[in-house]
């Protein structure tokens, strides 16, 4: 598989994984496009929001250290099409709730599906792209939960252009039973990971998937090396939990777990928050709030193209580095612009523009630097330990957030939490973070690259 080069075949299984993680992203980030419309219908104060935003990442949480082993024991295939059909569904839930209690209960559990489909997507995608192109094949990927990003905004602007907005925080919702004919054509174009086949012993299953992806290779008449003979350490060696604690994982447990909650406590404590806060301190309208959110996500498109172009020729770790500073910059311009005296939208807005470019970088790259650091016996349970802190960080943060503006602390405190958090990230991976371009997938797991 590290040989072969991208085809038809190898787009077609990006473009259903990608449209999963599409809705994915929207679901997630809709809840913010629409919080001001749920408080004005539901009811409830900056503590009673907080908890409604935490309750959609712990569901979240939860998905993401369930899926782990599920993915390793069960197939990548099988755990993909059960989460997108969970967080369908549970669209409906929220959707027709009747309370702020029933939505914050239905958020909970739309979140299982929507934590578990991340990280196996990443993990699919991975274990089908070639070595040499699997940097760019990843981040173009995850652009397309950039662009889930950017549709959330733009559906808002829609809906509430044309439905009241005591219905159109409903309507959003309900675009989520979507994904549900993703489902429907996966099943017919998703193929099991053959590495997955492999590291259970269904050689015959994995030797037919290679065939087929070397028959469109040739078709398109690219060229098809030889295969190299490699064998991998201890061949058939079963899936267990607490390998990625051994001593040869340790380094990079722990690295992976601190990658993911500074990135994501950020992100998701300010992003979700920002709608809102452009009409409750900035003094916006909802319509002007939702343009701003447009045109930070549409910079965090740009930021993921240039990432995917540049990711295999640079290198995942200078890449992360630079993104962690930049994110911090723009955490430390909050702090001064608000001991300056300026807190209004302008302040949101330009932090928030450097906080969400910075911040994209590894939100978007861990999605492809997690997965090199595992074999493939435990690549799901390590990529859904790591992606479980981003969302334990997404339930935490909101609160936190929240909790800070509640108690009369201001943005000023919001932003020096958030400086501290990512230069605790940006130490972690200039201490620990090692290079994993064009590496096997077997390879990078071994205690060779440690």
């Amino acid at each position: 598989m590290d040989r072969i080069p991208m085809t038809s075949r190898h787009r077609r299984v990006a473009a259903v994984v990608a449209a999963g993680t599409f809705f994915d992203a929207f679901d997630s980030l809709v809840l913010g496009v629409a919080l001001t419309a749920i408080s004005a219908s539901l009811g409830q104060g900056l503590v009673g929001t907080g908890l409604l935003i935490s309750a959609g990442y712990l569901g979240q949480f939860l998905g993401a250290v369930l899926i782990g082993p599920f993915a390793d024991r069960y197939g990548r295939r099988r755990a993909f099409l059960f989460a997108i059909t969970a967080f369908s569904i549970l669209s409906v839930g929220c959707a027709l709730a009747w309370s702020i209690e029933a939505l914050t209960v239905a958020r909970l559990l739309q979140g299982l599906g929507l934590g578990a489909e991340t990280p196996v997507a990443a993990i699919l995608i991975s274990e089908y792209a070639p070595a040499l192109r699997r940097g760019r094949a990843v981040m173009l990927y995850q652009a397309i939960f950039a662009w889930g990003v950017f549709a959330a905004p733009l559906a808002g602007l829609a809906v509430f252009a044309v439905v009241e907005p005591a219905l159109a925080w409903r309507v959003l919702f309900a675009l989520g039973v979507l994904p549900l004919l993703i489902v429907l054509l996966g099943r017919h174009v998703l193929p099991e990971s053959a590495r997955w086949l492999m590291s259970k012993g269904h050689v015959g299953r994995a030797e037919e998937i290679v065939v087929e992806f070397e028959e469109a290779a040739m078709k398109e008449n690219k060229e098809l090396p030889a295969p190299e003979e490699r064998i991998e350490p201890e061949p058939g060696k079963p899936t267990r939990l607490t390998e990625i604690f051994s001593p040869t994982y340790r380094t990079r447990t722990i690295l992976n777990g601190v990658l993911w909650f500074t990135t994501y406590f950020v992100t998701y404590g300010y992003s979700v928050w920002l709608p809102s806060l452009y009409v409750s301190i900035g003094g916006l309208k909802i319509s002007e709030a939702l343009y701003l959110t447009l045109a930070i996500a549409a910079a965090q498109l740009v930021v993921v193209y240039l990432f995917a172009i540049s990711v295999d020729r640079i290198g995942r770790r200078p890449l992360l580095l630079a993104g962690y500073v930049v994110a911090a910059g723009g955490a430390l311009l909050g702090v001064g612009l608000v001991q300056g005296g300026l807190t209004g939208w302008p302040t949101l807005f330009a932090a928030g523009l450097l906080i969400a470019m910075g911040c994209y970088v590894p939100a978007a790259g861990l999605f492809l630097y997690i997965p090199e650091l595992y074999p493939t016996r435990i690549r799901g349970w390590g990529t859904s330990v790591g992606s479980s802190m981003n969302r334990l960080a997404s339930v935490i943060a909101p609160t936190v957030v929240g909790a800070l503006l509640a108690g009369g602390l201001g943005l000023g405190a919001v932003f020096v939490m958030f400086a501290v958090v990512l230069i605790v990230g940006l130490v972690a991976m200039a201490r620990w973070g090692v290079e994993t371009k064009a590496r096997s997938l077997e390879e990078t797991g071994g205690p060779t690259s440690q």
